[in-house]
C-alpha cells in the first residue's frame, strides 16, 4: 500500500514537473509576442507620423484643374 502512495506522489510530481515546465515556455512566449506587437505599435506610430508630416503635393488634383482653353 504505501508503495504504491509512492508511486503515486512521484507521478504527480513528474505531472507538475511538466505544467511548470510547460507554463514556462508558454509565459516566454507571451513576452516574446508582446514585446514584437510592443515593437509593432512603435513603428506603425512612426509612419502615421512620417504620413501625416508629407507637405501635399504642389500639383491640383484632377477635379481641381481647369480645362484648357481648347475644350
Amino acid at each position: 500500500m504505501a508503495n504504491q502512495f509512492e508511486r503515486d506522489i512521484e507521478t504527480l510530481q513528474t505531472k507538475v514537473a511538466y505544467q511548470e515546465d510547460t507554463i514556462e515556455t508558454l509565459s516566454q512566449a507571451l513576452a516574446d509576442q508582446q514585446q514584437q506587437m510592443d515593437k509593432l505599435a512603435f513603428q506603425l506610430n512612426h509612419v502615421i507620423n512620417k504620413l501625416k508630416d508629407l507637405q501635399p503635393s504642389n500639383i491640383a488634383g484632377q477635379d481641381e484643374e481647369t480645362p484648357p482653353p481648347h475644350y
